[in-house]
């Protein structure tokens, strides 16, 4: 008989892209708005580069496909007010 798959944890399922972010200068945070649903947030520090990140739709698309292994949903993206997208 095989164990069901344990669920990630959400910090398991974003680890890639906080270690991504953190090279571009950002870093990627995360809090609950319900239950079921997250809310991840992306700030910039001092010297980020402003290019390098996606469209918010886009960020939005790629959060809710790493959170696909949790027992979470995606809420939002929070991004930088002065983020270009």
């Amino acid at each position: 008989m095989t164990e069901p798959t344990k669920p990630q944890t959400v910090d398991e399922a974003l680890r890639q892209f906080t270690d991504m972010m953190a090279a571009d200068g950002y870093v990627l945070s995360w809090e609950p708005s319900d239950p079921q649903r997250i809310v991840v947030r992306i700030d910039a520090t001092e010297g980020a580069c402003a290019d390098c990140l996606v469209p918010a739709n886009v960020m939005e698309a790629i959060m809710a496909k790493a959170l696909e292994p949790t027992p979470y949903a995606l809420d939002h993206v929070i991004l930088p007010a002065d983020a270009a997208h």
